[in-house]
């Protein structure tokens, strides 16, 4: 039987030049770790690596090992400069091949779209022994190999390939999360949020500072697994802040 309390953990590399170099924001970091929240999976570190081969098996292969999962976006397109799939597969010290299945459905999209051509064919490729991430969105589907799953970079379609996966990786309890917010600067209240911490076991408390019209605010951000023990520390937390007189916003700002 699984351990309830086992914490399960999830890493992001985020590939691409374009993201270096600030042309691109990505909203990926954001979509990912919150689906992986809903799954019982903790995004634990993300990495924003350049268009490089040896960077990016660096670091597949350093955090492929240390967490249960690993997810990389980017790099997986029909031009020259993705390179995703040569780096994973070098990482893994693997070849890489065309995927019958993956080419049957490029096929079968661009059918009526100019036909697969040599440069679309390219995201038919994959490391050797993956299998597929379906992709409903543009054809091309994600791919698999063990614990990493490689997707598109493009944040529509990493959404479609979430989709496709929710309740089909193992995982923890979900995080849950609440926010207090209140009108008073974080270093005045230290200590209080250390206090309200260790007393309510199972919950962690962020702090998080904000400035609207001249004052000075902090939203506090609890989070367990445990919903009793969430209401219950936001509910000290609040009469802990009101009792020192800092008046409390609900919800947060």
């Amino acid at each position: 039987m699984a351990d309830p309390q086992r914490i399960w953990t999830a890493a992001l590399i985020v590939i691409g030049d374009e993201i270096l170099s600030g042309r691109t924001q990505d909203r990926n970091v954001a979509q990912i770790a919150t689906w992986l929240n809903v799954q019982g999976i903790r995004l634990t570190e993300v990495r924003i690596i350049a268009d490089d081969s040896g960077a990016i098996a660096e670091a597949v292969n350093m955090l492929r090992a240390r967490n249960d999962y690993l997810f990389t976006t980017g790099g997986i397109g029909p031009t020259h400069d993705d390179i995703t799939v040569d780096a994973i597969a070098g990482a893994l010290g693997v070849e890489v091949e065309i995927h019958a299945q993956a080419r049957a459905m490029l096929e079968s999209y661009y059918e009526t779209r100019g036909g697969l051509t040599e440069a679309r064919l390219r995201m038919a490729r994959v490391p050797a022994g993956s299998c597929l991430i379906e992709n409903r969105m543009s054809g091309a589907p994600g791919i698999r190999h063990g614990n990493i799953f490689i997707m598109a970079g493009v944040p529509y379609i990493t959404a479609g390939m979430l989709e496709s996966l929710t309740g089909k990786l193992e995982g923890g309890l979900p995080l849950l999360s609440a926010t207090v917010g209140c009108w008073v600067a974080e270093s005045e209240i230290a200590d209080l949020l250390a206090e309200a911490e260790r007393g309510h076991e199972g919950c962690q408390i962020g702090s998080y500072p904000f400035f609207r019209d001249g004052r000075t605010g902090a939203n506090f951000v609890v989070r367990s697994t445990d919903q009793a023990v969430l209401d219950r520390c936001v509910a000290d937390l609040g009469l802990a802040l009101e009792a020192g007189g800092w008046p409390v916003i609900a919800g947060g700002i």
